[in-house]
């Protein structure tokens, strides 16, 4: 989430900045000694199988255990060993989660229209048949990742999600992760991490088939593993680090928006947040707020270089300029703040998820209370794409039925394209027809 140096060339009398990042961009998400590391890996698993994935579950997670899969009393009963409060809150957040996907799906409708008489075209949503989710639980366990990737997976009518995470220090499962699993619909959850749970996935040695798509959060070894497998299996997207980017006049809070800016810095060191306002003043409040703020923070250590880093505030003159800016910088998560919120909604385009208003917080969605996902793009991502949800779980299937009256016109063009382009055999499909619709008439073997 920057601004380029084109655009600042051609922009940079429209906007000024009152903080910079110090690091003109995230680090590449590509990392070569990362990416060398998950070839060798997934080779490896490719080649010599459940063994491979021993090995590394023994090196890199310190387990040896007979079965990576969780039995599906355990599972259930994860929910029992956790704190009442936290139980009620992930009961909430897969309800929500649950209800916005299906909301989702009732919007995405099949049809069947005849163009042209003879000509009819339809298309179909079908489910993709198996999904493999990957559920993080390392420094910052995400509980809502199984809501927001098993259960709208579930939503969309996919027969099979089976998920991976990894072990605690004690060698056991994350009951928030396992339950939030759970209330999402999980069929089958194993207890393996990193490079060799997405391999499992992936090449179908977990007890199941190859899944057919792979989603979820992870760290560089993770989004590494996703890219070099894309193409033998599908994913949702390649995630860097979490980004949030408020738009705010002179009527919001700038405490409000300190906070904001710093609860998705606290996801990385590397994680970019940004302001850009209409208020000079306002601006200089957020820095200190900032400043102040962090030192509250237990995450500190982590909020502080995120900001000193990556942190930027942009003072431009309109509404206008405020929008070209924040098309700019596409960012995953974008707050408006502002006296007229309605106006940023009808002209901002690019973002992966839109907050609006002083009482609207990423984090209820990072959380699941808001209902929407928080797999989304990053590093500009969202300037073409956009985040997970219960459509990405669909194929938009095609078809086409042709009657005997519609085949003179369909035929006679693509007998003139074909034989322009030099495919003899596509023009031979086409004329033959016109041979049985000009000598047989409406027979059987033709549909009407």
């Amino acid at each position: 989430m920057r601004i380029s140096p084109q655009f600042r060339s051609v922009h940079g009398e429209r906007f000024d900045e009152l903080k910079a990042p110090k690091v003109d961009a995230p680090p590449a998400q590509r990392d070569p000694a990362v990416a060398a590391r998950v070839s060798e890996m997934l080779l490896d698993i490719e080649r010599h199988g459940m063994q491979a994935i021993r090995k590394y579950a023994k090196d890199l997670d310190g387990s040896e255990l007979s079965t990576f899969e969780l039995d599906a009393a355990s599972i259930a009963s994860s929910g029992d060993r956790l704190n009442p409060e936290l139980r009620a809150a992930i009961e909430l957040g897969s309800e929500r989660t649950r209800q916005f996907a299906a909301l989702q799906r009732e919007h995405l409708f099949d049809f069947e229209a005849e163009m042209v008489p003879g000509l009819t075209v339809g298309q179909r949503y079908i489910p993709i048949n198996s999904v493999g989710a990957y559920l993080p639980a390392g420094r910052f366990p995400l509980t809502a990742s199984a809501l927001m990737s098993i259960g709208v997976a579930k939503a969309a009518q996919v027969p099979s999600v089976l998920g991976c995470t990894p072990p605690q220090p004690d060698g056991r499962a994350n009951d928030a992760v396992s339950y939030a699993a759970h209330l999402s619909g999980v069929d089958h959850l194993y207890l393996l991490g990193g490079v060799q749970a997405l391999a499992g996935m992936a090449f179908g040695l977990l007890g199941e088939a190859p899944v057919d798509m792979i989603v979820g959060a992870g760290n560089a070894y993770v989004a590494e593993a996703k890219r070099q497998l894309f193409g033998a299996v599908a994913i949702d997207l390649l995630a860097g680090p979490s980004e949030v980017a408020v738009i705010a006049d002179e009527t919001a809070d700038a405490e409000i928006v300190a906070a904001d800016l710093l609860g998705q810095a606290e996801h990385g060191p590397n994680s970019p947040a940004a302001l850009v306002t209409t208020s000079r003043s306002l601006g200089q409040q957020v820095i200190a707020a900032v400043e102040r703020q962090i030192l509250e923070l237990s995450t500190r250590d982590i909020c502080g270089p995120a900001w000193r880093d990556f942190g930027s505030v942009v003072v431009v003159e309109s509404p206008e300029d405020a929008v070209l800016v924040m098309d700019e910088l596409a960012p995953e998560h974008l707050e408006v703040q502002t006296a007229d919120d309605a106006w940023y909604h009808d002209h901002l385009t690019n973002y992966g998820s839109l907050f609006m208003g002083h009482w609207s917080t990423v984090a209820y969605s990072d959380k699941g209370m808001a209902g929407t996902n928080h797999t989304l793009p990053t590093a500009g991502g969202a300037k073409h794409s956009a985040g997970l949800s219960v459509s990405r779980f669909l194929k938009p299937l095609t078809y086409q039925r042709i009657t005997r009256e519609a085949t003179p016109a369909l035929a006679e063009a693509v007998a003139v394209i074909s034989n322009s382009e030099g495919m003899s055999a596509h023009e031979a499909t086409a004329t033959m027809r016109l041979a049985s619709f000009e000598t047989v008439g409406n027979t059987t073997g033709e549909q009407s």
